[in-house]
C-alpha cells in the first residue's frame, strides 16, 4: 500500500467514501437481511472515524461539526442505517461533552480513540418506563427502554432513568457488557432495517455516581441545549444523504435502463421532456436542501467553538437554522424517493433492486419527529418572533 491510499494519508470525506463504496456492494441484500451489520461497524472501527468528533490532544482527528457531518451524508447516500448508528457514535461523545465534567468526558474520549469504542445509545426522554433508584454513591436502574439505536454492538451506552425520589431524568455512560443489561433483537420494521433500534432491559443495573452526567447536566445551560440540535442536524444530514443516494440511483437508472414512453416520440429516455422536467424538479429540491444543510453546519461549528460562553440567543438561532433544514431535507427527500419512479418506469420496481429502500428508510426515520411541529416552531419565530424553546426536539 503505497502513501497515497494509505487511511492516514486520506481525509476524513475520502475515507468515508472508500467505505461507502463498499457498503455499496451488499446495502441491498442487507435491507433484506436487517439484524446486525457487524462487518461494516467493523470497517467502522478500523477506519478511524469513530473519534473522528474527539479532539487530538485525547487521540482524536479533531475534526469540526460541518466535517464530521459530511460523512455521515456520505455514508446515508448508500446506507442510511450505518449513517444512524455512526452519526449516533457522535451524537454520544457530544452528550458526554455537554452534560458531564471534564473528569468524566476527556478519559471516555481517550479511551474511545485509543480502544475504537462504538457508543450506543438507550437515551429515549419519552419512554420513562426506566427508573432509578439511590443508594449509597450509586444509583441502580431498572425497566425497559425503546428505540436503542446502535446499542448492539458498542462498548458504551448512553442510558437514562427517572429518579424514583424526584422524577428528575438522569442520565448516565455505562459499559454495554455491565451485568443486568439485555439487549433486544427486536427490531424489524420496514425501514432503517440494521440500526438495531430495538429494546434494552436494565434489571438492577448499579450505575456509579462518577457514571452520571449530573454537571452540567441535560439541558441545563445554552451550550449543553446543543446536544438536541446535533441530534436533529445529524438526522437532517442522512435524509440529505438518503435523497442524493435515491437522485444517483435513478439517474444512473434512466441512462443505462430506463425506455423512452411510445408517446414521446423520441429515441432515448434521457431525452424525454416530462423526464428532463422531473429531474430539474429534483435538481431544485436537493440544492435548496444542500444550502439550507451547510448553513445549519456552518452555525453549529461557531456555536460549538463558544464553548459555555454561548447564550440562548445564539442557541435559538442555530435552532431555526436546523429546523429549516430538517423541513427542507424531509419535504425535498421524501417527494424525490416518491417521485423517482416517475422517471425509471416499472422495470425499475423489480423487487431485488430494493430501490424501495430510500423511501422506506427516509419515511420510517421522519416519523420520529412530526415535522408539523417544526414548522410551528418555525411559524412562531416568522410571526411573533419567539425563538424555539429547548427540548431533547428541539
Amino acid at each position: 500500500m503505497n502513501a497515497k491510499t494509505r487511511p492516514e494519508a486520506q481525509t476524513p470525506l475520502q475515507i468515508a467514501r472508500r467505505l461507502a463504496a463498499d457498503f455499496a456492494e451488499n446495502a441491498a441484500e442487507r435491507d433484506v437481511a436487517g439484524g446486525t451489520p457487524k462487518a461494516e461497524r467493523d470497517a467502522l472501527r478500523r477506519s478511524g472515524l469513530l473519534s473522528l468528533i474527539i479532539p487530538r490532544e485525547y487521540g482524536g482527528l479533531g475534526a469540526s461539526w460541518s466535517e464530521t457531518l459530511q460523512t455521515v451524508r456520505e455514508l446515508a447516500r448508500v446506507d442510511s442505517s450505518i449513517a444512524h448508528v455512526y452519526g449516533f457514535q457522535h451524537l454520544m461523545l457530544a452528550t458526554v461533552r455537554l452534560f458531564s465534567r471534564p473528569e468524566q468526558w476527556q478519559p471516555w474520549f481517550e479511551l474511545t480513540a485509543r480502544n475504537r469504542w462504538f457508543w450506543g445509545n438507550a437515551l429515549n426522554p419519552l419512554d420513562n418506563r426506566t427508573v432509578a433508584r439511590r443508594f449509597d454513591g450509586w444509583r441502580e436502574f431498572s425497566g425497559k427502554k425503546s428505540f436503542c439505536s446502535g446499542a448492539r454492538d458498542s462498548e458504551m451506552l448512553i442510558a437514562s432513568a427517572l429518579d424514583g425520589e424526584g422524577g428528575a431524568l438522569l442520565i448516565a455512560a455505562i459499559p454495554t457488557a455491565r451485568s443486568g443489561i439485555s439487549l433486544g433483537q427486536d427490531w424489524d420494521n420496514m425501514g432503517q432495517r440494521q440500526t438495531d433500534s430495538g429494546s434494552a432491559i436494565f434489571e438492577r443495573v448499579r450505575v456509579e455516581e462518577s457514571e452520571l452526567l449530573l454537571d452540567p447536566g441535560p439541558l441545563s445551560t445554552p451550550f449543553a441545549c446543543l446536544r438536541p440540535l446535533i441530534a436533529q442536524l445529524i438526522f437532517t444530514e442522512v435524509f440529505l444523504g438518503i435523497a442524493e443516494g435515491a437522485f444517483e440511483e435513478a439517474r444512473q437508472y434512466t441512462l443505462r435502463e430506463a425506455r423512452p414512453w411510445f408517446r414521446s416520440e423520441v429515441a432515448e429516455a434521457n431525452a424525454d421532456p416530462y423526464v428532463l422536467a422531473r429531474y430539474g424538479e429534483f435538481w431544485v429540491g436537493l440544492e435548496s436542501t444542500r444550502a439550507l444543510v451547510e448553513r445549519a453546519a456552518q452555525r453549529l461549528d461557531a456555536a460549538w467553538s463558544k464553548g459555555p460562553a454561548l447564550d440562548a440567543s445564539e442557541r435559538g438561532q442555530l435552532a431555526l437554522a436546523i429546523a429549516a433544514a430538517k423541513v427542507a431535507a424531509t419535504r425535498n427527500g421524501l417527494d424525490l424517493c416518491n417521485r423517482m419512479f416517475e422517471v425509471t418506469g416499472a422495470r425499475s420496481t423489480h423487487a431485488a433492486l430494493r430501490l424501495d429502500r430510500y423511501w422506506r428508510n427516509l419515511r420510517t426515520q421522519t416519523l420520529h419527529d412530526p415535522l408539523d411541529y417544526k414548522i410551528r416552531e418555525l411559524g412562531d419565530w416568522a410571526l411573533n418572533q419567539t425563538p424555539p424553546q429547548p427540548t431533547f426536539y428541539s
